[in-house]
């Protein structure tokens, strides 16, 4: 089985990818649109920690009822799966960045009108939509690019400065200037305005037929081989798909349980101020973006399976510490080291699926495994809600820790990795392929 998947990757990277961010040119704003999106979504998904509290009091609900707020984004994620790859074959990249950014607006224009809860839950299955139909665009096309890991680092990072940015501001405008919770989404209405106009434009020349036509140039490629029928129960397509997707879901779900009840745990588990609390989320934002930026360029080094395993079972080791340890300084610095150590594991996750599986998959199985993720982010949250009414909000860091060590086993399943190899061209040029290893 492995073997085969190694087949299809050397056929996929046999040559040189010709692609880099500032090569052609056009790509310089591309890339630079992307980023923006993702900081944008890294604004939208951090900023249910720090909201979570004010809802809680606005609508007079309990945990269990405010927890919706992260399970209905899941049911946009699965539509974003279901569409992905018909969407990207009907209009392209320029009309994912329309739609994407489209829900965007749509969800946060809901928001500022402070809507009844139920229609708050609506406007949030926008917000997932809109994320998983960027997470698999810009995801797959920056994977394809060479210098991939450093530059989904870096864009996976840009997603991280949103998540720091927008505890801070939700902050500001909250718990000190004493605004309504909704105000926030006012600013997000703007950062979503711009990625509309800027992606779009960037993306212009990206229509259906395009897309189509690179992917028949493909090597085992045509314009009707990336659905997710062949991804999903075609081996060994299919190992990867699945491995990669079920991984994403426990990781985005411990990512976004983290950053989303730290707040409540530190005020009520640690006692902390509500101010201080909000800036434990700010750190464990931070520690993402910082992680994946740095790491990004350690994680080739030593190899994504060997890395991405040492990261996890380093955050473990610090979410051990945040439990174990009743000190709120200490547990500050924990929860950011932890997300410093959880940071590189999306770009990570991205990297190894594009080396396993022929480019004419990619949009379709990151796309898939991204709605997991997204699914994560929505299911794992809820649970831990569901769990801290039953039995207070410390039980969120044995379920972290659980989960970590379920991801960690899960990620030592996948095939071995292609490895980078050069061959000499000409004796005077190289160019880069991939063997096994």
């Amino acid at each position: 089985m492995s073997n085969e998947v190694h087949h299809d990757s050397e056929t996929s990277y046999s040559k040189a990818t010709e692609e880099q961010w500032n090569h052609p040119r056009s790509n310089i704003l591309k890339t630079l649109a992307t980023f923006w999106s993702f900081l944008v979504m890294g604004a939208n998904d951090s900023a249910y920690g720090p909201l979570l509290p004010y809802l809680e009091t606005y609508y007079g609900i309990s945990y269990t009822v405010v927890s919706l707020v992260f399970l209905s984004p899941a049911v946009g994620y699965i539509a974003a799966a279901i569409i992905n790859d018909r969407v990207h074959c009907a209009i392209g990249r320029r009309g994912v960045a329309f739609l994407s950014s489209a829900c965007h607006v749509i969800a946060y224009i809901l928001n500022c009108v402070h809507p009844p809860f139920p229609v708050l839950v609506v406007a949030f299955i926008f917000a997932g939509l809109g994320n998983g139909l960027a997470d698999s665009a810009w995801n797959a096309w920056i994977g394809n690019l060479d210098n991939a890991n450093q530059l989904l680092g870096l864009l996976h990072g840009v997603y991280g400065i949103g998540a720091v940015i927008s505890p801070v501001i939700a902050s500001f405008l909250i718990a000190d200037a004493g605004h309504p919770w909704y105000y926030f989404y006012y600013i997000m209405i703007g950062g979503a305005v711009i990625e509309l106009v800027f992606t779009v434009a960037c993306f212009w020349d990206s229509d259906g037929a395009s897309f189509k036509e690179s992917r028949a140039q493909e090597p085992g490629g045509n314009a009707d081989t990336g659905g997710l029928r062949k991804i999903l129960f075609t081996m060994p397509s299919a190992r990867v798909t699945w491995i990669c997707a079920v991984f994403l879901l426990g990781y985005v779900g411990i990512e976004v349980a983290v950053g989303g009840w730290i707040v409540t745990f530190m005020k009520e588990v640690r006692h902390a101020s509500p101010f201080d609390s909000s800036m434990t989320s700010t750190g464990f934002w931070l520690g993402i973006a910082v992680g994946r930026i740095v790491l990004g360029f350690v994680t080739p080094m030593i190899g994504e399976k060997v890395a991405i395993s040492a990261y996890i079972a380093l955050e473990i080791g610090f979410c051990i510490i945040l439990y174990l340890v009743p000190n709120f300084y200490a547990a500050a610095i924990a929860v950011s080291l932890q997300g410093f150590f959880l940071g590189p594991l999306f770009p990570g996750v991205v990297v190894v699926t594009t080396k396993l599986l022929p480019k004419h998959l990619h949009v379709s199985a990151i796309g898939f495994a991204a709605a997991f993720g997204g699914a994560g982010a929505a299911v794992l949250p809820f649970i831990v809600g569901v769990l801290a009414e039953a039995r207070g909000v410390q039980v969120l860091m044995p379920f972290i820790i659980a989960l970590s060590g379920a991801i960690l086993i899960l990620w030592n399943l996948l095939p071995k990795m292609p490895r980078r190899v050069r061959l000499p061209v000409n004796n005077s040029a190289v160019v880069t392929g991939y063997g096994t290893c």
